[in-house]
């Protein structure tokens, strides 16, 4: 099976803490939001969040 092609994504792999992954599947459930743009809406919000302070 041909591996998916991304045009506007990058594949990436990382771990996330035990507790954090209930609520964060509940959150996804809920909101019926993707994972992938619920990260991509908390790394933007990280990369703010340290542009200010180094900026």
């Amino acid at each position: 099976m041909a591996d998916p092609v991304y045009v506007n994504r990058a594949r990436f792999t990382s771990s996330l803490d035990k507790q954090l992954v209930e609520p964060f599947d509940s959150l996804a459930k809920k909101t019926r939001i993707p994972k992938s743009r619920l990260l991509d809406e908390a790394i933007e919000d990280l990369l703010k969040k340290y542009e200010k302070k180094n900026g």
